[in-house]
């Protein structure tokens, strides 16, 4: 299968195309555009006809949060998520904590 490289058209003479992707060299998380254009038997070029796609992020990150089991009354204690994690690309940028009802 071809490998897609920003900027280095890929010719083929079938209408279809794969982009393939992999775990080892995935398209990154944001606005991507590909670009198509096709030659008659002539060889008169078309105008570029572009599709713009975004990759999203929709796995759900974990959230895991640690603390005491007991505290003495009175006293303070501190709760952590720093176990908690995003599948990559991903990464966590905000904690939101609450305390239940």
């Amino acid at each position: 299968m071809p490998e897609f490289l920003p900027g280095q058209p890929i010719a083929t003479d079938v209408a279809d195309i794969e982009v393939s992707v992999t775990p080892a060299s995935p398209l990154p998380v944001g606005r991507h555009r590909f670009s198509l254009v096709v030659v008659d038997d002539s060889g008169n070029q078309s105008e570029p006809d572009v599709h713009e796609l975004i990759v999203r992020d929709a796995t759900r990150p974990t959230a895991v949060l640690d603390g005491p089991r007991e505290v003495p009354f009175g006293q303070s204690f501190q709760l952590s998520g720093r176990r908690s994690s995003d599948p990559p690309p991903g990464r966590i940028v905000r904690y939101q904590w609450t305390r239940l009802p």
